[in-house]
């Protein structure tokens, strides 16, 4: 995949869709793949994309069903754009790999000028988030193959605390192992994740530090409590230009109704 025109690279990054092998598999009381279309519709006002990137929880139950639900919705709302996704603590790779369509990229890209670099943090049948070895060296392989090239990195869970005490115990468990590679390489542009289903942002040594709002509930940040935002549900755009500088924007869903069990205390 090249640019086009000089223009610079545009991805959309969507995160915890939580579908189900049935298309109204809700998440507290919200129907995912609704709010999935929802949010595509939205993207799809924005000037055209070159890449769908989905940064794990795309399914809630790690059924083959849920996969191919996600596929066919993303090809019904941009059928040319590539995709790619990366698993989180409910997916179930093994599904991932199975469904009938093409599966999507879920390692490494080199796009536009720009590498991709997608991590998976899951483990099996916990909700906390660590990269293995072999993940670890590979990133540093990669990194190593080409440290020049601007670089963004992908993963499903937190590196760093957001400031919301129920789920940052979930953060990935061998950061420190992650960011002594990291930090080693001046190219790496931004990391971004999922799995907190909030906006956040920081800055680490000079490498920004983003989380991307879930496609379906919100919740509320900096709550030390499981508590539901009434946010509405939303998507992270990138715009990747040839001189290493990148942008990017949140937005969301405006003007619907979900029916949200806003007084729950957990999922």
């Amino acid at each position: 995949m090249t640019r086009l025109n000089g223009r610079p690279l545009r991805i959309l990054q969507i995160t915890d869709c939580h579908l189900g092998r049935d298309a109204d598999e809700s998440l507290l009381g919200m129907k995912t793949a609704d709010t999935l279309v929802d949010v595509l519709e939205r993207a799809a006002q924005e000037d055209p994309f070159d890449l769908v990137l989905c940064s794990g929880d795309i399914s809630n139950d790690g059924t083959t069903a849920s996969y191919d639900r996600f596929v066919q919705i993303i090809r019904q709302h941009m059928p040319a754009v590539p995709v790619a996704w990366l698993p989180g603590n409910h997916d179930n790779p093994s599904s991932m790999r199975a469904i009938r369509a093409a599966a999507p990229r879920s390692d490494y890209l080199s796009i536009g000028g720009w590498n991709l670099i997608m991590l998976n943090s899951r483990v099996p049948f916990e909700e906390r988030g660590e990269l293995p070895l072999s993940e670890l060296q590979r990133l540093e392989r990669l990194l190593d193959s080409d440290p020049t090239t601007p670089t963004m990195i992908f993963l499903h869970h937190q590196l760093v605390p957001v400031g919301s005490a129920w789920i940052d115990q979930y953060v990935v468990s061998n950061a420190a192992d992650f960011f002594a590679i990291t930090d080693r390489f001046d190219n790496i542009r931004a990391v971004s994740w999922g799995h907190v289903h909030q906006e956040f942002y920081m800055v680490r040594n000079g490498v920004d530090l983003l989380a991307t709002p879930s496609t379906c509930v919100q919740f509320k940040p900096l709550s030390d409590d499981f508590m539901v935002d009434s946010s509405m549900p939303g998507y992270r755009t990138y715009e990747l230009h040839a001189n290493g500088v990148y942008t990017t924007h949140v937005n969301r869903v405006s003007e619907r109704a979900y029916s949200i069990d806003l007084a729950s205390e957990g999922y």
